[in-house]
C-alpha cells in the first residue's frame, strides 16, 4: 500500500513535469511492469483530469490541474497528516519520511499564504466608510474565505426594508461591488432561496464546518436585465431620449446590462434597455434631470409627472 502511494506521487510528478509521457516510460521510472502503471492511472483518473489521446500520445493533464500548490480541505490534510500513522512501520521504504515532509510542507506553506492574503484584503480593498457611521467590523475577509473553501457561514442579518434583525445560515456565492459597497449573493437557508445581501448590514459572520455545491448557478443568467443589484419580478422595456450636452457621458457610462443606442442628426441619443426594476432605473435616469426625457413606456412617464407635480407642491409651500 505504501508502494503505491509514492508511486502515485512519483506519476503525478512526472506526468506535470513532462506532458505527453508514455506508460513504458512511467513503468521504467517508477521499476514496475506497464499494466501496474495502467492500474495506477486508472486510479489518478478519478481525482484528477489526466487523459491519453491516442496511441503514442502520451499521459497529461487536462486544463489548469497541477498538484502543487496543495489545495487539500480541511479533512483531506487530516486524513492525509494520519498516513504515517497507519502504515506498517517495516513496509515503509527509504525516502518515504522526506517526501511526506515536503508534501506536508508544501500544503503548510500555502495555508500560510492563504491565510496571509485573506488577512490583509480588508487593506487592499477600501470601498471608503461614511463620516457619520461608527467604526464597524470588516467582514470581506471571512466572507472571501468562505466563497474560496465553498463553506456555509451562520450570520446575523439586518434587514432594513422590514427593519428587522435575523439569524441565518448562507451559502456565499459572489461578491459584487455597486455604487461604492459590496452586496452578497447566496443561498438562504432561512428563505430556501438565492438572495442578495448588503455587507454593512451583516452584524456577524462565522464560516461553518458544512461545505456547499453552487450546482448549475450562473451568475450571468442571475442578473440578466438587473439595472444595479436588486432583481424586479418583470421585465420593462424603455426608451429614453438625451439631450446632445450630456450624450457623450451617457456613452462612457460602464453599465450592467447592454442598452441598444442610437445618435439622431440632432445630437440627441436615443437609449432603449430592458431592465426587471424599474424604480433602480428611474432613479439613474433622475439624475439627468430635464436633459433626459422618458419616452416609453407610457406608464412611466405618468408616474414620473405624479412625481415631479409632487416635488413641485413641497417647494411652493
Amino acid at each position: 500500500m505504501t508502494d503505491k502511494v509514492i508511486r502515485i506521487f512519483r506519476i503525478i510528478n512526472a506526468i506535470q513535469s513532462n506532458p505527453g509521457i508514455t506508460a513504458a516510460d512511467l513503468a521504467f521510472r517508477c521499476e514496475v511492469n506497464i499494466r501496474t502503471i495502467y492500474r495506477d492511472l486508472e486510479v489518478i483518473s478519478h481525482f484528477a483530469p489526466v487523459t491519453n489521446e491516442g496511441r503514442g500520445t502520451g499521459y497529461r493533464f487536462m486544463g489548469k490541474f497541477f498538484l502543487y500548490p496543495l489545495d487539500f480541505s480541511e479533512q483531506e490534510s487530516l486524513a492525509f497528516s494520519l498516513l504515517p500513522s497507519v502504515l506498517n512501520p517495516d513496509r515503509i521504504p527509504p525516502g518515504f519520511h522526506s517526501a511526506y515532509d515536503k508534501v506536508m510542507g508544501t500544503h503548510l506553506k500555502e495555508k500560510s499564504r492563504q491565510n496571509g492574503l485573506l488577512e490583509n484584503i480588508a487593506d487592499i480593498i477600501q470601498m471608503g466608510t461614511p463620516a457619520y457611521r461608527k467604526e464597524s467590523r470588516n467582514f470581506l475577509q471571512p466572507l472571501i474565505g468562505a466563497i474560496l473553501e465553498q463553506r456555509s457561514i451562520r450570520t446575523v442579518y439586518h434587514s432594513q426594508s422590514r427593519n428587522a434583525t435575523t439569524a441565518r445560515k448562507i451559502d456565499p456565492y459572489y461578491l459584487i461591488p455597486r455604487d461604492q459597497r459590496f452586496y452578497l449573493i447566496g443561498y438562504c437557508h432561512l428563505k430556501g432561496a438565492i438572495r442578495t445581501f448588503r455587507i454593512s448590514r451583516f452584524e456577524q459572520v462565522e464560516m461553518t464546518a458544512s461545505t456547499f455545491d453552487k450546482g448549475n448557478f450562473n451568475i450571468k443568467k442571475y442578473l440578466k436585465n438587473t439595472w444595479s443589484i436588486n432583481r424586479g419580478t418583470r421585465n420593462v422595456t424603455f426608451k429614453v431620449r438625451f439631450d446632445p450636452e450630456v450624450a457623450r457621458y451617457i456613452k462612457e457610462e460602464e453599465l450592467f446590462v447592454q442598452p441598444r443606442m442610437s445618435e439622431e442628426c440632432d445630437g440627441t441619443l436615443l437609449f432603449e434597455v430592458t431592465v426587471n426594476n424599474e424604480k433602480e432605473f428611474i432613479k439613474w435616469i433622475l439624475q439627468y434631470g430635464p436633459n433626459a426625457e422618458i419616452l416609453e413606456p407610457e406608464s412611466a412617464r405618468e408616474r414620473l409627472k405624479e412625481q415631479l407635480e409632487q416635488w413641485l407642491d413641497v417647494y411652493q409651500q
